[in-house]
């Protein structure tokens, strides 16, 4: 009870500070960066034997850079440049974008693959970082054959 009349008996500017530190405390505790943010652009409905083009853009909201491969992974198979993988370094201020052209008769489900990879002479002077709760992230697209 006495500690109630003390909090009734301070002044305005120390229940002002106290409640910024509190909202720059929750603040502080949301403010998280993502790891890998995936754009996948590619057409929904194609023809057979039309040739379709798959985008990928990788992009992080890490301060430090990171070794990837990226590939795609097809229900059903496919020969030639639908299983190129590509390997790159990146970082927060350069994005990478992927891309490949392939040919399909069946309409399939596609996942775009991001594994974050330990290789080295990719990042300049070796410098990256492996995240610690996942290094491997996927889109997965429906490809539609008429």
């Amino acid at each position: 009870m006495y500690s109630l009349q003390l909090l009734f008996r301070a002044s305005h500017a120390t229940l002002l500070l106290l409640f910024c530190l509190l909202l720059r405390t929750s603040k502080a505790q949301e403010d998280t960066r993502k790891v890998m943010i995936m754009d996948v652009s590619m057409p929904q409905v194609t023809r057979a034997n039309e040739e379709v083009t798959v985008k990928l853009v990788a992009r992080t909201e890490l301060r430090e850079c990171m070794v990837i491969k990226a590939y795609l992974i097809g229900s059903t198979s496919i020969d030639g440049p639908f299983n190129y993988k590509f390997t790159g370094c990146l970082c927060d201020d350069y994005p990478r974008t992927f891309y490949w052209d392939f040919q399909t008769n069946n309409t399939m489900v596609i996942a775009a693959v991001v594994d974050v990879v330990r290789e080295l002479n990719i990042c300049p002077n070796n410098k990256a970082v492996m995240p610690i709760e996942a290094n491997r992230f996927h889109v997965l697209k429906t490809l539609y054959v008429n």
